[in-house]
């Protein structure tokens, strides 16, 4: 796909996920957000959690490596190498298989609060800027240390990728946990007097 196209994509796609925050997560009260289907799996703050702890890392590094970036055109072919689409396959949202988190990745137990919302929207924010960037820039070149193992590194375009994809596939998460509590919430017995 050409730069221009892809980078676009990218772009509609976290418009995409603030579009859900808005409509479907930041009405939700702490009891909705908090709610865990089972003792193993994630509450809809603990995939955001998880998600900002990803951009702590991935913005300011995508920040360097476009700052440093060579000018490309916008008719380039975004290109990918072995390590960007095994990357991709395993976060991308159609992947229902389960991945094992790094430890320090998982929000499990932590004591989380709304401003895990507000941190959300804040990173979603900067990755529109940097989309906005990448727009002269040569996606091709491999800029960006991998998180877990930050000897290797993605190039810029598929690292652009995989954050948006590892966040869609974390937000379709969390809106099956609402969608667990709402249906739990319409099952419960109520009390009539």
């Amino acid at each position: 796909m050409k730069t221009q196209p892809f980078l676009q994509q990218l772009h509609n796609q976290v418009h995409e996920l603030l579009a859900v925050l808005s409509t479907e997560l930041e009405p939700r009260n702490g009891q909705a957000l908090q709610f865990k289907p089972s003792a193993t799996s994630w509450s809809v703050l603990e995939c955001l959690e998880h998600l900002n702890r990803y951009s702590r890392f991935y913005n300011p590094a995508l920040r360097k490596a476009l700052a440093a970036g060579r000018k490309a055109g916008t008719d380039a072919e975004v290109g990918f190498s072995w390590l960007g689409r095994k990357s991709y396959e395993t976060v991308r949202p159609e992947n229902r298989k389960l991945q094992k988190t790094l430890k320090h990745m998982n929000p499990s137990q932590s004591a989380l609060s709304w401003d895990v919302l507000v941190e959300f929207r804040q990173h979603q924010e900067t990755l529109l800027e940097l989309l906005r960037q990448a727009e002269t820039t040569d996606l091709n070149r491999k800029a960006v240390p991998v998180e877990f193992f930050r000897v290797l590194k993605l190039r810029i375009g598929e690292a652009l990728l995989f954050v948006v994809a590892h966040q869609q596939r974390h937000m379709q998460q969390a809106q099956r946990v609402l969608q667990q509590y709402t249906a739990q919430q319409e099952t419960a017995p109520r009390l009539v007097v």
